[in-house]
Order: structure tokens, then sequence, then C-alpha cells
């Protein structure tokens, strides 16, 4: 039988030079692994150790997406593994102007050792990874946003002492952040229920493959309407904006589909006495989730936020090392 130390030593040559799409692209023991190294490395940086896996290396950040956590966590993380993160603006860059996406991941793939990009289309996110001889790691897309996803499930883990076999309510829009939350409890054994309005369930295909490996791991998928339903005896409650990016043209109709799915006082009595709130942010108090809900003693969001360093320090490290 190997011992703990071979086994991470394989778990760690087997993530050298990947990229870092969508968390069903990895098997469970490697997303623990990366939990785990998120974690060594979070008790180093509060340590005050030096842990500079990445000196001489730099991440090129392409954001054609704004965002406030993604892109300060990013370069932070890379100034404190020894590297160095590099902003691209969408508009700075020939991509811009109609060069190709092939052209463009073949170029920085000259100057970089990394690409992160931030952007509203996923098949963007995987054209850059097929031109790239670089790991790629998915910021965010409308389809997917691993990142937070790998976050939220380490501060789950420090909240709760373990992952296996909790429950996850989410509440509100079938969107990235829903598919990513569904794919991570599938590989790691957590049961999850979400209920959105009609019309904005998660996408079709990623429920049909978190319910396939769900069945590998023992846990629970349960999509429903009715917010009292998938909410009931839940440890973490999770909600996020009704409108994402690029979807402000839809808010005042979101606003009327969404209106009994509010996070609130009166919901959350449903969900275990002990439960944790969780939100990705950025968040509109008084729309998906209340003033008391999301500021009160439940409520782990900045935790969450805190954790975007840790994890994408522990990506970084272990595809770009």
């Amino acid at each position: 039988m190997q011992g703990t130390g071979t086994v991470n030593e394989e778990l760690a040559q087997s993530l050298k030079g990947r990229d870092f799409l969508m968390l069903v692209d990895f098997k469970p023991e490697e997303i623990r692994y990366l939990i785990d190294l998120a974690i060594d490395l979070k008790q180093k940086q509060k340590a005050g150790e030096t842990h500079h896996v990445l000196k001489g290396k730099t991440l090129g950040m392409i954001f054609e997406k704004s965002s406030t956590r993604t892109r300060v966590s990013f370069e932070v993380g890379m100034y404190q593994l020894g590297g160095q993160g590099l902003f691209l603006s969408g508009n700075d860059l020939q991509i811009g102007r109609g060069e190709t996406i092939w052209d463009t991941a073949q170029t920085l793939s000259r100057y970089l050792d990394g690409i992160m990009i931030r952007t509203f289309a996923h098949r963007k996110v995987v054209e850059l990874a097929r031109g790239a001889t670089i790991p790629v790691i998915n910021g965010l897309t409308d389809l997917s946003h691993p990142c937070q996803a790998l976050a939220d499930y380490q501060t789950i883990l420090e909240q709760k002492g373990r992952l296996e076999g909790l429950k996850i309510a989410y509440i509100g829009d079938g969107n990235n952040m829903t598919h990513s939350l569904l794919m991570g409890a599938a590989k790691l054994g957590l049961h999850m229920s979400v209920a959105t309005p009609e019309g904005y369930g998660p996408d079709a295909d990623i429920i049909q493959q978190t319910k396939d490996h769900a069945a590998e791991t023992g846990s629970k998928i349960h999509i429903c309407r009715d917010p009292k339903e998938a909410i009931a005896d839940a440890d973490i409650v999770y909600t996020d904006v009704w409108a994402s990016m690029g979807q402000e043209a839809e808010q005042k109709e979101r606003e009327v589909a969404f209106a009994a799915y509010q996070v609130n006082e009166a919901l959350t009595k449903y969900a275990k006495k002990d439960y944790l709130f969780m939100h990705c942010l950025p968040a509109h108090r008084g729309e998906e989730v209340s003033e008391g809900v999301i500021d009160g003693d439940s409520s782990i969001i900045f935790d969450q936020a805190e954790n975007r360093l840790h994890a994408q320090k522990a990506i970084m490290a272990a595809i770009m090392s």
C-alpha cells in the first residue's frame, strides 16, 4: 500500500502543466489535493513563511469581464508565490481587433508561463487552451466558475471539518456558479439541492454530467422549483445575484421571476440551525438575500472571498510549477 507522501507526489505530477477549465475535468482526489494545498499555502502565508514556488514566472491575466476579487486575488497570489501577474485588458490585446484566439494563444505562450482569462463565452476559454502550450485557467465564463467553487469547498472544509455527506442548498439562478458547485459536490461526495424558477434552471448537460459522477461518489443531486424543499435540513445555504454581468437588460424581468427566491430569515428557518450562508459576491442586499442573512452570524461570505486568494495560489502552484 502506498504511503500518503507517494500518493501526494503522484497527484502533484498529474497536475503539472494542465489547464484548469472546469472541476469536472479533475478526479476527486485531485480536487481534494488542491484544497489541501490551498490550506497549506494559507497557513504558510499567515505564518509569514516564504513560499516562492513560482519565482521568476509570469501569469498573463486577460479580463474581458471586470472584477474585484479575481483581479486582486490572482495578482497578489502570483506576488506571494514569487512570480508576477500581468493585467491584460481585452481592449488592449489584438484579439479585440480581430486576431484569432489561436494566434493569441500561440504568441502569449512564447512570453508567459500561464494564462488566466475571465470572459463571457466558455468556448473562448476552450479555444485558448487548445492553442496555448502553457496552462490556461478559467477565471470565469458564462458556463463555469471553477476557481470560486474550489475556494468555496475549501471554506466549507475549514468551517465544518468535513465535506462528505454535507448538504448544500442553492437558491436562485441556475448559472455558472450553480454549475461549478454541482460539479464539485458530485466529485467530493456532498449532496446538493438546487431551486430555481421555471426557465432558469442549470444547463441540462451539466446536470447529467453531475448525476453521472454523483453515482460514483454517493452524492445526491436534486433539482426542483420550491426553495423550501431545496433548503430543508441544509448545512450550507448559497445564492448569487439574479442578473449576472451581461444580463443587465433582464434585471426587471428577473426581479419578478425570482421574487419568491430571496434567501431571508423566513426561508433559512428550514435549514439546519447551524447552517452557513455563502455568496460568491458581489451581492445585492435586499434582492437575492436579505441584509439580516448576509450580515448575520451564519454568514461566511468574506471567508469565501479571502479563500479565492489561497485556492487560486494552489491552482497556479500545482499547474505552473
